[in-house]
């Protein structure tokens, strides 16, 4: 049973990194990203091609695909997003649109096949991220073998998510984040830059997908449509626990993750996310605004 609770613990990690950009991104700007995804799918290659071309390892990678993820959120927000404030459905049609050219950019290996060009690790090429030995294998902790690469994510994320509190809770940009999510109008009147904040909180979101997809490498093969799902997971998880509550993204992304591992164990993984969405329904039902939610959907 314990396995199964540390297994699901270690998901509920990668979930929590997913859903903390659209946590606070959907709450601050009131768009629906579905290209935050790919984000994660972009965040894995980036992990794969610098080992594959530096040597690099897990450490490396993590702070170099939160910067190109980010960057590559910064350039979607000001480019694409920020021309569709206030037009819900038309940023869902955009950034699913954006979703599906990143995916086929990877498939069709940045368009360079079209010159005979190969970059390995690309393209059809599924790979995953070897890790470093001190990764590897498993340790054994108040008396229970633990895997100790799904411990380095739990320790990781809760280091990301501590940095991610103090962003939004001991920072001037967080307290302008905070002010939008309540009321951008009042917000800006006050003298807050809208969509300079936007656009950094567009970026920090992408910037911790691009993380998650790092941890993801290292367990699950890389492939352009590894994060379709992923976004779904991560707007249940900002459903359930609270539109642009940080406590409610947390603890949201446990009891989901707990729960897919504990009822795929006993059955299997369709049952387990059939288990889910049940709770996501249920919760919708009982408290729409969400577990802890500080802003109505």
């Amino acid at each position: 049973m314990f396995d199964t609770l540390f297994i699901g613990l270690s998901i509920s990690s990668i979930l929590l990194l997913v859903s903390l950009g659209l946590a606070v991104t959907y709450g601050a700007m009131g768009i629906i990203n579905m290209a935050h995804g790919e984000m994660v799918m972009i965040g894995a290659y980036v992990a794969v091609l610098i080992k594959i071309w530096i040597g690099a390892n897990i450490y490396f990678a993590i702070p170099v695909a939160f910067l190109v993820t980010a960057l590559i959120g910064l350039a979607i927000e000001k480019l694409v997003v920020r021309r569709l404030y206030g037009r819900l459905l038309d940023t869902l049609l955009a950034t699913f649109g954006i979703a599906i050219l990143l995916q086929q950019m990877i498939r069709l290996e940045f368009g360079l096949s079209f010159f005979g060009i190969h970059i390995e690790g690309l393209g059809t090429g599924l790979q995953n991220l070897p890790m470093p030995d001190e990764l590897q294998g498993t340790m054994v902790l108040f008396g229970q073998e633990l895997n100790i690469y799904r411990l380095f994510i739990i320790v990781m994320t809760i280091v990301l998510t501590l940095m991610t509190w103090f962003v939004l809770y001991k920072t001037q940009l967080g307290m302008k984040v905070r002010a939008i999510i309540q009321t951008p109008q009042i917000a800006s009147a006050c003298g807050i830059d809208v969509k300079r904040t936007n656009a950094i909180t567009f970026a920090l979101g992408s910037g911790l997908a691009g993380v998650a997809g790092v941890f993801l490498a290292g367990f699950k093969t890389v492939s352009p449509d590894m994060g379709a799902t992923l976004v779904i997971d991560g707007f249940m998880v900002v459903v359930t626990g609270g539109v642009g509550s940080l406590l409610g993204t947390v603890a949201a992304s446990g009891l989901l993750g707990e729960l897919n591992a504990i009822v795929a164990t006993g059955y299997n993984d369709i049952v387990g996310r059939a288990a889910v969405f049940a709770v996501v329904i249920c919760v919708i039902l009982v408290k729409p605004s969400g577990l802890f939610s500080f802003k109505g959907r």
